[in-house]
C-alpha cells in the first residue's frame, strides 16, 4: 500500500513539473525571443564596460532560455520530419485561430504532445514498476496507452477549447464594433480609418485582428486580402460573412455606411439567437452535476433519519 501512495505522490510531482514545463514554453514568444535575447546581452555588454566571452553571456541566461525551449524546438522540430504535411497544416491552422501561433511555434506544439504522451504512459509504468499491485500485461499495456493517448490529446483539447473561447468573444465583440464602424464612416472618415477607432477603442480579440489587419496593410497588402486573411484566422462565419459584404461593396460601388448597418443589424440578430442558443443548452448541462452531485445529497439528507428510524423499530425483527 505504501508503494501505490509513493507512485501516485510521484504521479502528482511529474505532472505539476510538466504542466509547469509547457506553460513556460507556450507563453513564450518565438518571435520575440531573439530580439529580448540580443536586447539583453547588448544591455549587459553596455552597463559591464569590459568584454564578455560567448560562454559567460550565454550562462547569464535564465536555465528555461538556455536549456529548456531548445531541446522542445529541437524535439519539435525532429518530429515534423516525419509528421505529413496536412497533419502540420491543420496544426498551424489550429494555432492561429486560437491566437496562440505568436507564441508557440508547431514545433513546440508537436513536441508537447509527444511529452504529455510519454509522461502519462511513463508514471503508469513507473506506478506499476514500484507499486505491489500484480495484473496481466495486457491490462498494463492497455493503460499505458490509454493515458498515453489521453496526454497526446491533451494539448489539442486545450487549443480547442482556446478556439471555442476565442469565437464566442469575438462573436459578442462583433456588432458592437459594427456599430462603431458604421458611426465612424457616417462622419466622415475612411474604412481603414474606422478599423483604427474600434482597435484604439477596445482592448479584445477583435480589436487585436483588426490592428493586424491595419498593419498588414500599411507594409503593402491589398485590403481586401487582408481582410479575406483576417477571416481565414478567425475562422468565425459571423466574421466572414461580414468581409464578404465589405468585399462586395467595394466592388460592387454600394454604399460602405448601409452595408454596415445593415451587417451590423444581423450580427445583432445572430448574437441574440447564439445567447437562446446557450440558454437553451443550460437544462441538459445541469444534468450531469444534479444527477451525480445535488440529487444524492438529497437522497442522504432526506433518507438517512428515515433510515435510522427504521433500524430501531421493530421491523428489523420480522
Amino acid at each position: 500500500m505504501s508503494n501505490i501512495v509513493i507512485g501516485l505522490v510521484i504521479l502528482f510531482f511529474l505532472v505539476i513539473v510538466g504542466a509547469i514545463t509547457l506553460f513556460i514554453i507556450g507563453r513564450r514568444a518565438p518571435q520575440t525571443l531573439d530580439d529580448k535575447l540580443m536586447s539583453s546581452r547588448l544591455e549587459e555588454y553596455l552597463t559591464s564596460g569590459e568584454p564578455l566571452t560567448l560562454q559567460d553571456i550565454e550562462m547569464a541566461q535564465p536555465l528555461t532560455e538556455r536549456l529548456i525551449y531548445p531541446m522542445a524546438r529541437r524535439l519539435g522540430e525532429i518530429v515534423m520530419r516525419f509528421t505529413p504535411q496536412a497533419a502540420l497544416e491543420r496544426v498551424t491552422d489550429k494555432l492561429e485561430k486560437s491566437g496562440f501561433a505568436a507564441k508557440i511555434d508547431p514545433s513546440v506544439f508537436l513536441a508537447a504532445q509527444f511529452f504529455m504522451a510519454a509522461l502519462l504512459g511513463g508514471v503508469v509504468l513507473l506506478v506499476f514498476t514500484i507499486g505491489s499491485m500484480e495484473l496481466p500485461f495486457w491490462q498494463i499495456l492497455l493503460m499505458i496507452l490509454g493515458l498515453g493517448a489521453l496526454g497526446f490529446n491533451f494539448p489539442s483539447l486545450y487549443v480547442q477549447s482556446s478556439i471555442n473561447r476565442r469565437s464566442t468573444s469575438i462573436r459578442k465583440a462583433l456588432p458592437d464594433a459594427l456599430d462603431l464602424l458604421t458611426i465612424c464612416v457616417e462622419a466622415g472618415l475612411g474604412f481603414e480609418s474606422a478599423m483604427a477607432k474600434v482597435s484604439e477603442k477596445w482592448d479584445n480579440e477583435l480589436s487585436v485582428a483588426f490592428g493586424r489587419v491595419l498593419k498588414e496593410i500599411q507594409l503593402g497588402k491589398v485590403r481586401r486580402e487582408a481582410m479575406r486573411d483576417m477571416a481565414d484566422r478567425l475562422g468565425v462565419t459571423e466574421m466572414s460573412s461580414f468581409v464578404a459584404a465589405v468585399i462586395q461593396s467595394e466592388q460592387l460601388g454600394v454604399s460602405l455606411a448601409k452595408v454596415l448597418r445593415i451587417q451590423a443589424d444581423q450580427m445583432r440578430i445572430k448574437r441574440r439567437q447564439y445567447a437562446e442558443q446557450e440558454a437553451h443548452k443550460a437544462p441538459i448541462k445541469m444534468l450531469i452535476p444534479m444527477a451525480l452531485l445535488i440529487f444524492p445529497s438529497l437522497m442522504i439528507v432526506l433518507l438517512t433519519p428515515a433510515g435510522f428510524q427504521l433500524m430501531n423499530s421493530a421491523l428489523p425483527g420480522f
